[in-house]
């Protein structure tokens, strides 16, 4: 079970650091979902990211002290010279879409293709449809966004920035899933170790997702607008 916590607590022991990206085009609202992620935030007069940013928020995931470190970079092309440091040591990331631009979501293909060539290949992504508050000038239909998630592997979630809507349920899903696979990564080593074999993580944490994951179906969690 995981708690959002508060904000961040300078004296809190981390027991986990993940570094997450978030990736789009520009003016999608990968600066907004930060904010509202990261200080509960939203800016009607948002400027243009220049280069990269991040922000920090710990929070607690089975009792354990989680810092997620969220990267947010410029959508525009003459940015792109920061991709490979921006991408590396990545465990999660989100790849959004704006739902009244059809364009952005046309681009997604292509930014997946960009994390999957620069990132850890079983990075944990979610498609963030975001701007559901817009409903009325939608471009984006919920199925054809589900359609293109089941296919690649993806989790999926709409959004809205702006009313705080599965904002927080996106950033828990993709950092309760790469604790769960850093989890299983620790268990197996501590096994290894048990029977006297060389363990690969004896003595350090690395932290790298497990396979491609699938939207989980109980929940339900595509269709929330």
């Amino acid at each position: 079970m995981a708690s959002g916590g508060g904000y961040g607590d300078p004296s809190q022991k981390i027991d986990y650091v993940f570094k997450v990206v978030l990736i789009g085009d520009s003016a999608v609202g990968k600066s907004q979902i930060l904010a509202r992620f990261s200080r509960n935030e939203f800016s009607l007069d948002s400027k243009a990211t220049i280069g990269v940013e991040f922000q920090t928020r710990t929070l607690v995931i089975e009792h354990k002290s989680v810092k997620a470190q969220i990267w947010d970079t410029a959508g525009q092309e003459r940015y792109r010279a920061v991709t490979s440091a921006y991408y590396r040591g990545a465990v999660g990331a989100m790849l959004v879409y704006d739902i009244t631009k059809r364009q952005t979501f046309d681009h997604i293909p292509r930014w997946l293709e960009e994390l999957r060539g620069h990132a850890d290949k079983n990075i944990v992504i979610i498609l963030l449809g975001n701007k559901s508050d817009l409903e009325n000038q939608r471009e984006v239909p919920t199925e054809d966004a589900k359609e293109f998630a089941q296919k690649e592997g993806l989790f999926f979630l709409e959004t809205s920035a702006l009313e705080a809507t599965n904002v927080e349920t996106a950033f828990m899903t993709v950092l309760t899933e790469i604790f769960n696979i850093v989890n299983k990564k620790n268990l197996v080593a501590d096994e290894n170790q048990g029977n006297g074999n060389p363990a690969s993580l004896a003595g350090k944490k690395i932290v790298i997702p497990g396979p491609a994951q699938e939207i989980p179906a109980k929940s339900n969690m595509c269709c929330r607008s």
